[in-house]
């Protein structure tokens, strides 16, 4: 008796492949949990260093008023 089906929560008999397949397509989901959690993590940084940088003041621009300097 060593081929004893396994129970799932609901109390059904799940067969060692089913609870193979199950456990495999678990690691994929949490591979890509993962994946996209890293992706979105690197775009909020890549958001706030582009916001740093739009908000920082530039001498070249700007004199000291605020106006564009004139061309020389």
């Amino acid at each position: 008796m060593t081929d004893t089906p396994s129970h799932s929560p609901s109390g059904t008999n799940l067969s060692d492949k089913t609870v193979k397949a199950q456990a495999e397509r678990a690691a994929r989901q949490a591979a890509a949990l993962r994946a996209n959690l890293r992706r979105r993590k690197q775009q909020a940084r890549t958001r706030q260093e582009q916001e740093a940088d739009a908000q920082a003041p530039t001498a070249l621009t700007t004199d000291n008023n605020g106006d564009t300097p004139p061309c020389l």
